[in-house]
């Protein structure tokens, strides 16, 4: 197993620091907040963490701080730079940065929560959830996200929340596919974690997409609100639908009422046409996040 070794602390410049595959684009607010500090102080306190690879070196922490020094025209900028590094290790680093340090909001801290547990488990697959026999046999709730002894309890202790906080966040950020978190982060709305746990119980994917749909649009203030005109079926009646949004509406309807064995048979059928939509559609967030970053 590769353990991490501290190469150098030393300044690197900043247009050779590779940042892509983060878990979030930076916050504006956080950057601002920096840029705010490093005026006042003339200053920036912490160095950032980079690792070294055959094409260059990657940002393993410091998101915020990168994307100050870039505002204000730095060059180079102080950085730990770290070899023999794995890509869970370098994860792990990302994720704690911005769990101990940056401004998250629930969304974010959900989702770096969810990527922590996979991670952790990764590390230590002792801690995995059991099922079956195995399950019975250390007394674990099937409905835990983990087991209270391990991730949850580790993850309180570190930054200071209850087990139950904890397992909420992480339930809520396993429920959500990336396409999905990205649209929630263009909600008008900030998403709160009630929000977050109201979409960690719906079982039925198209269910869930129709109420992100409906909370990143704006047109439900909450994912009770949403999931209740679903529910009903007319939580936009009376309101203006637009073509795609009443095409949107009778596909669901469909597939809600097709049976598993129809639907397996839409799936294959259509395989090339949704493998077409869902890379545009990554595409389309690729950009986005290029753009935002």
């Amino acid at each position: 197993m590769k353990e991490p070794k501290l190469l150098s602390t030393d300044r690197v410049p900043v247009a050779e620091i590779e940042t892509k595959g983060r878990l979030r684009p930076v916050s504006e607010a956080g950057v601002e907040s920096l840029l705010a500090s490093i005026r006042e102080t003339g200053v920036m306190k912490d160095a950032i963490h980079v690792r070294k690879k055959k094409d260059g070196l990657h940002l393993i922490a410091g998101g915020h701080r990168l994307e100050a020094a870039k505002r204000l025209g730095w060059t180079d900028i102080e950085a730990k730079v770290w070899t023999e590094v794995t890509d869970d290790w370098a994860r792990l680093m990302e994720i704690d940065d911005n769990l101990a340090g940056a401004e998250m909001n629930a969304l974010d801290t959900a989702v770096f929560l969810a990527a922590r547990k996979a991670v952790y488990e990764r590390l230590h697959p002792e801690t995995k959830p059991a099922t079956g026999a195995a399950l019975a046999a250390k007394r674990w709730d099937a409905a835990d996200i983990v087991s209270v002894a391990s991730f949850a309890t580790a993850t309180a202790e570190k930054f200071g929340l209850t087990d139950r906080h904890v397992r909420r966040m992480i339930s809520a950020g396993s429920a959500l596919g990336p396409d999905q978190v990205r649209a929630l982060r263009q909600a008008p709305r900030p998403v709160s974690l009630k929000d977050l746990t109201e979409i960690a119980k719906i079982t039925q994917a198209t269910d869930r997409y129709a109420v992100v749909e409906r909370l990143s649009s704006g047109r439900a203030k909450s994912a009770a609100e949403a999931m209740r005109s679903l529910r009903q079926g007319a939580g936009d009646e009376g309101a203006v639908k637009s073509p795609v949004d009443e095409a949107f509406a009778a596909l669901l309807k469909a597939w809600k009422r097709a049976p598993a064995a129809a639907r397996r048979r839409f799936v294959t059928e259509q395989y090339s046409d949704l493998a077409a939509l869902l890379a545009e559609i990554d595409g389309e967030g690729d950009d986005v996040e290029r753009r935002e970053r």
